[in-house]
């Protein structure tokens, strides 16, 4: 995600700085147009606006709330978070570290649709601190979905995913239900993505060729962010309801 995203900043006439950790990762920072760094503090410093793009909710913590990152950005400038992960991180890095505005921004979306500018960011924050890296935003999200305070953003995401792992869940028990009818999967999901079952997660699917491909390549993604999803929803003191036996359909194993 962050290549593509490098390219957009660049090409839009944005002052990029990334960290690079290896010497072939600098290199190819600077083949994008950026300018390399090394250090997490070196690439905050003096910026208006620093954007984290990782895998995992920890990772972000590790970064932001245990790391050098947010100290060296300075005051009145603002930390992008496009990861996926629990509401409470983004607000427990706003609570640490006052000198800097936090908005939340994870992407619906892959690399193509950086790569295109078109990228969803579902955005939590304030209304001063959205408008001010909304530059920033615009070089390679769009749309850009205004979900509320510090932290909404990440909720209104995690229901995304829920809903979507609960479709992946239902159109694999389509397949099953398809199966014992003597219906072979390809031709089946073919079919339905033309009928009135159409959806996104089903077009997915029936492109992927089956239910088992498709979870066997984004399986990965889905466990994570249903994990974040069950564990948000616990701390409020709820769960997934009736969605729960299709997302565990859903999930790798």
């Amino acid at each position: 995600m962050g290549r593509p995203m490098v390219r957009r900043l660049v090409d839009a006439g944005h002052d990029v700085r990334a960290v690079g950790r290896t010497e072939a990762r600098r290199a190819e920072v600077a083949s994008l147009g950026a300018r390399p760094v090394g250090a997490l503090a070196e690439a905050a410093r003096d910026a208006d606006a620093v954007v984290v793009c990782l895998f995992t909710d920890d990772q972000v913590r590790d970064v932001c709330l245990d790391g050098e990152l947010v100290a060296a950005m300075p005051s009145g400038s603002v930390l992008v978070l496009h990861t996926t992960g629990s509401p409470r991180t983004a607000q427990a890095i706003a609570q640490r570290f006052g000198h800097v505005d936090v908005v939340d921004a994870p992407v619906s979306g892959g690399p193509h649709d950086v790569a295109a500018g078109r990228v969803t960011v579902f955005v939590g924050g304030t209304d001063d601190a959205v408008a001010r890296v909304r530059p920033v935003l615009d070089a390679y999200a769009d749309p850009i979905l205004r979900a509320g305070a510090t932290g909404a953003g990440q909720l209104v995401k995690l229901v995304n995913n829920a809903m979507f792992a609960a479709q992946i869940g239902l159109v694999a028990e389509g397949a099953r239900l398809g199966a014992r009818l003597g219906i072979a999967e390809k031709p089946l999901l073919e079919a339905l993505v033309h009928g009135s079952a159409a959806s996104r997660a089903l077009g997915m699917v029936a492109g992927a060729g089956s239910a088992d491909a498709f979870l066997a390549a984004v399986g990965g993604f889905i466990g994570k962010d249903v994990a974040v999803v069950r564990a948000t929803a616990a701390e409020l003191g709820g769960d997934l309801g009736a969605l729960e036996p299709l997302v565990d359909v859903a999930l790798p194993g």
